[in-house]
């Protein structure tokens, strides 16, 4: 390769003729093909390449795709971060077409940063520029895999409740039919409320009883159902069901029917019968709508629509809210303990974006357990300090990389499981948005997150 061609790209254009051809004699030159891989996310780092020709697709998975970062062209340079670290690639690059490229390793890099102030400075501007570029791309990807996640984790959520409220309503629509033939018959056989009192009461709506001793309930079920045949109740093998779930006695009810016409009987026992399904029917629909409407609450308070971004902020309800958000990972296994300090007063703070903190923490520690283990949180006040500690019973961190955790990009996981990115935001949230300190402490079988959050929000001048 010639000198001129070197100097026309931006890395050599100040190096000397000396430079530039022990630059030349200590890299090497690569032709690839399109569709060729030049690096895969996850290898170990090493060399740094220039492209000479041609253009490269720069790929990091994240979930089950693959997020474009960016597409480089000729006189760009990739695989630097790998070489000055030497950790492993942290995304793929592959060739669109046909190119050329040049390989510098770790000895030529070397000598190129002390020959040449000005390619130091190169370096540094590319390698900050497009950190600052990547980790904007990963928050954004981040923040849609959140959302879906949060989305996931509502449908789960609200399709029990949903689920109960429609078969519920079914099933009102079945039995009224039958509670109006029967209240209809009632009044033919000239039974109505105000001379049979006590045949209202019976229909009144109350609160099931325990369900007890499952042999004891079949027996009443089946003395009730004899009953209701030797009266002539049409279908007596499901109304005795039903009556018995409703807290209904046969002793009770041949009591409070003692003066219906036999005529009747039928008709008012069916009555009380469908009355007492429909009460607790409707009280199913309800529970379920109450259900719904407080997820849909928790929601609301979770992101904190329609608020000032810095309010007064409860914490603990904030943590609260994030727990009905991941009911869908906190397994059953998962045990949750709480030991929240009375009275803890409101601080000011970005109710939004401390969510996000406790949803991460949270996630993070439901994952570290997979679905089995112990959870606990507690919230106290430290001065003029408020203290929220989030710790889980899993395998704990190892020390070499506790240091490391907060570090933008750092991930345990395999490629395409973590952006590195969760725990990063986290830190950033508490320590540069709200002035307030992040620390862990962990070791196999615990795990604790402290985090210091200041009563009252710093302001600068105005």
């Amino acid at each position: 390769m010639s000198h001129e061609l070197l100097r026309q790209l931006p890395l050599f254009a100040e190096l000397t003729d000396a430079d530039l051809t022990l630059l030349e004699a200590a890299s090497r030159e690569s032709r690839l093909t399109a569709g060729q891989v030049l690096m895969q996310e996850g290898s170990p780092g090493g060399s740094l390449y220039v492209i000479i020709e041609g253009e490269f697709e720069i790929t990091k998975r994240t979930g089950p795709g693959n997020l474009v970062i960016a597409v480089r062209g000729a006189g760009e340079v990739i695989g630097e971060m790998s070489l000055l670290d030497r950790s492993p690639r942290t995304a793929s690059v592959r060739s669109l077409g046909a190119s050329r490229v040049l390989e510098i390793d770790q000895a030529a890099f070397r000598h190129l940063v002390e020959s040449s102030p000005a390619a130091t400075l190169s370096i540094l501007h590319t390698i900050t520029s497009r950190l600052r570029h990547t980790e904007s791309m990963l928050r954004q990807s981040q923040t849609l895999a959140a959302l879906g996640t949060l989305a996931a984790g509502l449908a789960h959520e609200l399709n029990n409740p949903a689920a109960a409220l429609q078969r519920s309503a079914a099933q009102v629509r079945q039995l009224l039919p039958r509670w109006q033939e029967s209240h209809a018959q009632l009044h033919a056989a000239g039974i109505d409320e105000e001379t049979f009192p006590e045949i209202s009461a019976l229909t009144a709506a109350t609160e099931p009883p325990p369900v007890g001793d499952p042999i004891a309930r079949s027996d009443r079920e089946a003395d009730l159902q004899t009953w209701l045949e030797e009266a002539g109740v049409p279908q007596a093998w499901e109304v005795a069901p039903s009556l018995i779930a409703a807290g209904l006695t046969k002793d009770r009810l041949v009591q409070e029917t003692r003066r219906v016409p036999p005529t009747a009987l039928p008709a008012a026992l069916a009555w009380i019968a469908s009355s007492r399904s429909l009460a607790s029917l409707l009280r199913d629909v309800s529970l379920s709508a109450e259900r719904i409407s407080d997820i849909v609450g928790a929601v609301r308070s979770y992101s904190f629509l329609d608020q000032a971004p810095v309010q007064p902020v409860d914490v603990v309800r904030g943590i609260e809210d994030t727990l009905v958000i991941l009911r869908s990972k906190l397994e059953p296994g998962i045990a949750i303990h709480r030991a929240y300090a009375d009275d803890l007063p409101r601080i000011e703070a970005q109710g939004g974006e401390l969510n996000q903190v406790w949803t991460n923490l949270i996630a993070n520690a439901a994952e570290a357990m997979d679905g089995r283990g112990d959870l606990w949180l507690s919230a106290q006040l430290e001065g003029e300090r408020l203290r929220v500690e989030i710790c889980d019973s899993g395998p704990g961190i190892p020390d070499s990389i506790q240091g490391r955790i907060f570090e933008p990009f750092f991930t345990t996981k395999a490629p395409g499981q973590g952006t590195g990115l969760g725990l990063h935001l986290t830190y950033n949230i508490v320590t540069l948005h709200h002035r307030g300190q992040i620390a862990v402490e962990s070791h196999p079988g615990r795990t604790c997150f402290r985090v210091l959050l200041p009563l009252h929000m710093e302001r600068g001048p105005a």
